[in-house]
């Protein structure tokens, strides 16, 4: 993909990632004890959207933009969205004209984190490590780290805390990313079997996928749930057509949420020709 996030910031794949983040981070706060997450890919924290990368591809006119215009969101997109409230100065008037800072998965996890809970960021590329390093510099809860992320998955796992998330969302800029991202969902299982894992993708070709997918399943991960979420048909491997998550041991009653927020974001998200989002368990509940 040659993928540099600031080009993409708040575009579809964002807001899918991060509106199942947000869900699974407050799942987590159901109970008193305190977790760990590890953002293994971690970018810069905050993105300005009316920054020179983020307007020349205009991504997040044709994707938080929609979302964030639209009726009636779900309940469960309220973290989330406050969120952007409180960046955007109460995204008062338009938001078009209003919407110039978007939280990448690091400021959204710390906002969402209560005292007692941790926070790990890795990013490898020495001028997004500098500024995610100042983004947090004087935050107890947040430990900043440069480092590879696939390599994070053995330094820092498994942690003290029986619970918490893995966020795996790397660039995809490797040919084998697919079988490196099989390799770490597998070993971050092996070396922390009770945390939650959550993989982003990118989806071009379906057939690409259903590889990817199958890889994951003979691991032998017990419990795994994939969302597969095309904003159009997913028959050309020269175009992005989509994203997708793979989320292993998701927190109960995840998979019965998600359902009416993947509804509206796909409502909101989608383009031209067919497409039509799947949330499958590939391992257990009764797969």
């Amino acid at each position: 993909m040659n993928y540099r996030h600031a080009y993409h910031a708040g575009g579809f794949g964002d807001v899918v990632k991060h509106a199942v983040l947000a869900m699974i981070v407050e799942a987590l706060k159901r109970k008193d004890k305190p977790f760990y997450v590890l953002d293994t890919h971690a970018g810069i924290g905050r993105y300005d959207l009316g920054g020179e990368q983020a307007e020349k591809t205009g991504e997040w006119r044709h994707g938080i933009l929609k979302v964030i215009e639209a009726p009636e969101p779900p309940a469960a997109l309220a973290p989330y969205f406050d969120l952007l409230r409180v960046m955007n100065g109460g995204l008062k008037g338009s938001a078009q004209d209003a919407l110039r800072a978007y939280p990448g998965s690091p400021r959204l996890v710390r906002a969402l984190l209560r005292p007692q809970d941790r926070l790990a960021l890795v990013e490898l590329h020495p001028g997004d490590h500098a500024t995610l390093a100042a983004e947090f510099r004087r935050d107890v809860q947040v430990q900043v780290h440069a480092l590879d992320g696939y390599v994070a998955l053995k330094s820092f796992l498994p942690p003290p805390e029986r619970r918490g998330l893995v966020l795996i969302d790397p660039p995809f800029e490797a040919t084998d990313e697919f079988e490196r991202l099989t390799r770490a969902l597998a070993q971050a299982h092996r070396r922390w079997a009770t945390g939650v894992l959550m993989a982003w993708h990118p989806i071009k070709h379906k057939s690409e996928i259903e590889r990817f997918h199958a890889a994951v399943v003979a691991t032998g991960i017990g419990r795994v749930l994939a969302l597969v979420f095309p904003v159009q048909p997913m028959d050309d491997a020269e175009r992005l057509n989509g994203c997708g998550i793979v989320m292993v041991n998701p927190p109960w009653p995840l998979a019965d949420e998600l359902p009416p927020v993947l509804h509206f974001l796909h409502r909101n998200l989608r383009r031209a020709g067919k497409s039509t989002w799947r949330l499958d368990w590939l391992a257990g509940e009764d797969a």
